[in-house]
């Protein structure tokens, strides 16, 4: 028996825990008390993570799809050497833009980005698809308009907040927030402390509110209009905070004194007078904190609610303080900027789209491979994700699937996706390789863990380092060998000793530049030999010594110390020495402002994008439903036992094994539908057939069904609502062309037994 020091990888949290392995079985498994950002908080997902690790379905050979449609199992020589060679012709006969990547790093699962980077890099395509760019694109997009670069992500400090405004997000059952129902408990129980939500469910986090502003779906634009207007009216914005930090408040408030309050808070159908008080109380806090989630940014006018709720912290000057909202530092990039006008941009050759944040939006992904364009998506390379299950309008994208000359799965288990790929290579675990994060974003502390392999993979399963690097290897694009690298990483193993190295690489790539789109595979195979079972790490040596140049003296206050190189390879051994992870960085609250991507370090409130939507809400009628299609459902709830899609084996849930659609009494009488039975939900895009549950914390008209069901397992039939089938990829923002998943038009029929 053993106990490891490792992590949760089920939400963006990433809570440490401890793992007791024996025999290569998990036995128990605790939250770590050693880790410096959860401090052993742990939540019921976690201690159910044997269900992820062993399981029947787990891939343990490379298989090959034959021509009868049944996979065979073939070495990794063959499967990879296949696989290159139809690359490489797909490339010479139609260009780069015949091949995109899908995931290439999934939850908790980022360093095999770099790698498989390296892939999109070698066929000359820029088209990164992932689940990220269907939840958070628009927010990024209003990101690089108001803080000059859509890399400057917001975060928020809720363990310091006396007002704590919740919108569209539920945080006791998705996180999001440190230790997030220990937070909120302390909240609820401190009577100085407020906590208001705003959502169309009375969620577990709105049962602990102070106020519970439960609004008409898809109105949340108008009610956050309706609020930043009385701020603006009432003279409860922060004068001093937007002369000295911002540009554009008078423009922005000429347009919020316009707003009709009194008609847009009908709109969203809440009592008028706990508006105003939400309102006011917000704006006059000492400390006042916003948490939004996929709630607002999944819905109607995601991209405008990303701006208001912005906003709503800007122009009361909680951005940059303690209990507010904040920018954070990264050691891991999860981003990067794109400026949609700036020349050069690659669209996708069907709708044209821009990529926001390093990524493209995964609802035209369908619609980029099935056209008639010479140029359009011909080979997918899918890493980490099922979009089969998880793109929106399941049905095109499996038709999308059939016009492939080529589909390549990396995964742990054989998912829906996987079952029409071309070549199927199995991955490890995220418990046997080492592996880290990106979504480790706090402020002023910041965190980052470098979990070790804790188990032993099944089979000939690798980690996507080596699947990738051997991938290249076959392209004819990467060396097999480095010898001279090698001998140098040889007799220099420690991250400290390792500048001889770099300099030797960087040499290489200035002799040889076509290698630079290698660079991570080439540390991995020389660096990485020093560093065994942390190989893979390699490519973070690079990251530390950019992250301690540009953040020296946050990094410096964690107690390393070193002048120039020596701070960032400090950094990396402790990286590497402490699997409980470290505080890599302690910034004060002013560094916020250096954070800032803009020339003089001030926000934008008034980008003319923005204001545009702001204005043409007006004119808008929220209600999006339709005699045939009567009622919204909320495509993905997050509830005590669904989690991402990586969960399959379903006897990890204690409850709710079907995942049931939950609609208010009132409303189940009017369809027809009984506590328990079962119903036809459909919508303009198809139907699926549901359990229903009887709910009064649902407000009438209103349904919903959670995420990550839909699976098949050993064999079954798949388990759980397949929500879509039932979502529509043109459904989207305009902008960013993120689908409204959580604004469904749906119907209900009684499906009798």
């Amino acid at each position: 028996m053993t106990i490891h020091h490792t992590a949760c990888i089920l939400c963006s949290r990433v809570c440490g825990i401890t793992i007791e392995v024996e025999g290569n079985q998990f036995k128990k498994i605790r939250g770590d008390e050693a880790c410096p950002s959860s401090k052993g908080y742990i939540c019921q997902k976690a201690a159910r993570l044997t269900h992820y690790q062993s399981h029947p379905d787990r891939l343990t050979r490379p298989l090959k799809k034959m021509a009868d449609g049944q996979f065979v199992a073939v070495s990794w020589d063959q499967a990879l050497s296949e696989i290159a060679a139809e690359l490489k012709r797909i490339k010479a006969e139609y260009g780069g833009k015949a091949f995109a990547l899908y995931g290439g790093g999934g939850q908790a699962n980022h360093l095999g980005a770099a790698y498989s980077n390296q892939i999109l890099a070698t066929m000359g395509s820029r088209y990164r698809y992932n689940a990220m760019a269907q939840e958070k694109t628009g927010d990024f997009w209003v990101n690089g308009k108001m803080f000059g670069k859509q890399s400057c992500h917001t975060t928020e400090d809720v363990e310091h907040a006396d007002f704590l405004l919740v919108i569209g997000a539920n945080p006791y059952q998705a996180h999001g927030i440190p230790s997030a129902r220990d937070t909120l408990k302390h909240i609820k129980n401190d009577p100085q402390r407020t906590l208001v939500v705003i959502d169309p469910r009375r969620t577990e986090t709105a049962k602990m509110a102070d106020i519970h502003l439960q609004l008409r779906p898809g109105t949340d634009a108008w009610l956050m209009a309706a609020m930043l207007s009385i701020i603006v009216r009432e003279g409860l914005h922060d004068e001093s905070f937007l002369r000295a930090h911002c540009h554009g408040f008078d423009e922005l408030k000429v347009r919020l004194l316009n707003v009709p309050v009194e008609e847009y808070i009908g709109r969203a159908d809440v009592p008028p007078d706990d508006v105003y008080k939400v309102a006011r109380g917000y704006a006059t806090a000492e400390r006042a904190c916003l948490r939004i989630d996929l709630g607002i940014q999944q819905t109607l006018n995601s991209t405008l609610n990303s701006y208001l709720e912005k906003l709503l912290f800007l122009v009361t000057g909680n951005f940059g303080k303690q209990g507010g909202n904040n920018l954070h530092a990264s050691l891991l990039p999860v981003l990067s900027h794109q400026d949609e006008n700036k020349p050069g941009t690659v669209r996708t050759v069907h709708n044209n789209m821009f990529p926001i944040g390093g990524v493209y939006p995964p609802s035209i992904l369908p619609s980029e491979i099935n056209n008639a364009n010479p140029e359009r998506v011909r080979a997918l390379l899918v890493d980490s994700g099922n979009p089969a299950n998880t793109i929106a309008d399941t049905r095109r994208m499996l038709d999308a699937f059939e016009r492939l000359d080529l589909l390549v799965v990396v995964d742990v288990a054989m998912t829906e996706t996987a079952q029409h790929a071309d070549y199927v290579l199995p991955a490890c675990s995220q418990f046997e390789k080492c592996e880290a994060t990106g979504f480790t974003l706090e402020f002023p502390e910041n965190y980052f863990q470098l979990r070790h392999p804790i188990a032993t993979a099944p089979g000939e399963a690798l980690p996507e380092a080596e699947i990738y690097t051997r991938l290249l290897e076959h392209m004819g694009v990467l060396p097999r060998r480095f010898p001279v690298l090698e001998a140098i990483a040889r007799h220099q193993p420690e991250g400290s000793q390792c500048k001889p190295l770099l300099m030797a690489l960087m040499a290489t790539l200035k002799l040889r530049p076509k290698l630079q789109r290698c660079a991570p595979s080439i540390l991995y195979r020389t660096l990485g030999k020093m560093l065994g079972e942390q190989a893979a790490a390699a490519v973070l040596l690079p990251l530390c010594l950019q992250f301690a140049a540009r953040h020296t003296a946050a990094v410096e206050r964690t107690g390393l110390a070193g002048g120039g190189h020596q701070l960032g390879m400090a950094l990396f051994d402790k990286l590497l020495d402490n699997p409980q992870g470290i505080v890599v960085s302690r910034h004060r609250y002013e560094d916020v402002w250096q954070l800032l991507a803009t020339p003089d370090k001030k926000v934008n409130l008034a980008p003319p994008e923005l204001l545009k939507l702001l204005s043409e809400l007006r004119g808008q009628n929220p209600d999006d439903t339709s005699e045939r299609y009567p009622l919204v459902l909320m495509a993905g709830e997050r509830r005590s036992y669904n989690a991402n899609q990586i969960y399959r084996d379903p006897q990890w849930r204690k409850q709710d094994p079907h995942g049931a659609l939950r609609i208010h009494p009132a409303d189940a009488v009017q369809y027809g539908l009984s506590d328990g039975g079962r119903a036809l939900c459909e919508s303009a895009t198809g139907a699926i057939e549901v359990v229903v549950e009887f709910d009064t914390n649902t407000r009438p008209g209103f349904a919903s069904l959670p995420h990550g069901y839909g699976m098949s397992f050993n064999g079954s039939a798949p388990l759980g609502p397949q929500l879509n089938r039932l979502t529509a990829s043109e459904r989207c923002d305009p902008i960013t062309k993120t689908p409204y998943h959580k604004y469904v038009p749906v119907n209900l029929k009684p499906v009798l037994s």
